[in-house]
């Protein structure tokens, strides 16, 4: 199959790519460095052409209330394209819990676009996957500074990129679910906790205090961003992956 995988430069959509030209599939990667602008549309019909899927892994270049706008235009404008060329399945990832977060204006929009994405022409999948290891350095440098990081205890249930892009490349190489596929990590922990365990294995001597007001993941609560019992639970630990 030809698979144009829209977002296929960045973290998620380069492994992507790699695992599904394993897999011996035409995988196409498409960014605003191979000449595509899903805002203005520009570049979009030449980047479908021929396409049986198309996956997309764009993000927000904000987390705020103007992501609502980025994903309804970028939706609306790759479903139309991929309408016109004759695209059987449309792949999209996002988050899981994301429809139990109603008062963080990201979720809010990544739930927008799954919404989009039902209502639209093309048979459609949604691939919801938990935090990624690799940004967890990033959600403890928002509310740290030289000698303290402040975490809430939020629970999540983190997993590494390489298997969110598994994920994601199974999905877009089989039939449309028409439906979501929930993917998790193998622990959960609190964000706090995880924090500790994240400097201990650097060897950074900053202590990390538990603060339920620190950073965006303070809003969420209880277990709204764990995986139910209907996930694939992946292998990869995050002591495992911490150590590589």
């Amino acid at each position: 199959m030809k698979i144009a995988v829209i977002g296929g430069t960045g973290l998620i959509g380069s492994q992507v790519v790699g695992m599904l030209k394993a897999g011996g599939h035409e995988a196409v990667p498409h960014s605003p460095s191979t000449g595509l602008d899903l805002i203005s549309g520009k570049g979009l019909a030449e980047a479908l052409t021929g396409a049986d899927v198309v996956v997309n892994l764009t993000n927000s270049p904000t987390f705020d209330e103007a992501s609502a706008g980025f994903f309804r235009t970028t939706m609306d404008n790759l479903l139309s394209a991929a309408a016109d060329a004759g695209a059987g399945h449309a792949v999209v990832l996002s988050i899981v819990g994301v429809d139990q977060v109603p008062n963080l204006d990201y979720y809010r929009a990544k739930l927008l676009q799954e919404e989009i994405l039902r209502a639209g022409p093309v048979p459609y999948s949604i691939v919801r996957a938990t935090q990624f290891f690799e940004f967890v350095s990033a959600v403890m440098s928002w509310t740290a500074d030289d000698n303290v990081v402040r975490l809430p205890a939020t629970k999540i249930q983190p997993m590494a990129a390489s298997d969110v892009a598994q994920a994601v490349a199974e999905v877009s190489a089989g039939a449309p679910l028409r439906g979501i596929r929930n993917v998790a990590g193998p622990e959960v922990f609190t964000l706090d906790d995880l924090g500790r365990v994240t400097l201990a294995t650097q060897g950074d001597r900053r202590t990390v205090v538990t603060d339920n007001t620190a950073g965006m993941f303070a809003a969420i609560e209880g277990d709204a961003i764990i995986a139910g019992d209907d996930a694939v639970i992946a292998k990869t630990s995050y002591r495992e992956w911490l150590m590589r």
